[in-house]
């Protein structure tokens, strides 16, 4: 926590001040955040590489199949530029994409959790690593539970970051 009280001490202000005033007027950014940073954390942890454009003229992250619907980098770009003319080249962009999805949820009235920073960027961005790694949408129960059990995450988090409510256990009802 803090990590950026010296080298950057406004910087979760900055991030928490645009994200206040814009998401409210494009409420579905909260969602694609939250889905963005999930596909970012299972592919080589959190270090915002699927933010990269390019990398050694192999396909990145953002370019894979299952990233090809996500959105809002433009957003990401806005926020990053404004909390780079405070504090140039100090603020990764990994931290900037993990604030982000947290105002978001905040900003539409959900919870908020601390948010460790110091999270360094990512330089390599593959999209055969996010084929692998990102859980598919028509995966199976057992499939999927592996794969977010791999990434210390429960049927819970499952649930909640996939919204595949078949994964539930349905309840036995009396006849």
């Amino acid at each position: 926590m803090g990590f950026y009280s010296k080298s950057c001490p406004k910087a979760e202000k900055i991030v928490q001040d645009y994200v206040n005033q814009h998401i409210p007027n494009v409420p579905s950014l909260a969602a694609t955040f939250i889905r963005m940073h999930f596909h970012d954390c299972f592919v080589r942890g959190c270090d915002a590489s699927i933010l990269l454009n390019t990398t050694s003229g192999e396909q990145t992250e953002r370019q894979s199949p299952p990233n090809l619907s996500l959105r809002g980098f433009d957003f990401i770009d806005r926020v990053k530029s404004l909390v780079e003319a405070a504090c140039p080249g100090v603020v990764s962009c990994a931290d900037v994409l993990t604030l982000i999805t947290r105002d978001s949820i905040v900003a539409m009235g959900g919870p908020s959790w601390k948010v460790p920073t110091g999270r360094r960027d990512g330089l390599i961005s593959r999209s055969s690593e996010a084929l692998n790694n990102i859980p598919p949408p028509f995966g199976n129960i057992t499939t999927l539970r592996t794969m977010f059990a791999n990434q210390g995450l429960d049927l819970t988090d499952l649930v909640l970051l996939s919204g595949n409510v078949y994964a539930l256990p349905v309840p036995q009802l009396p006849l």
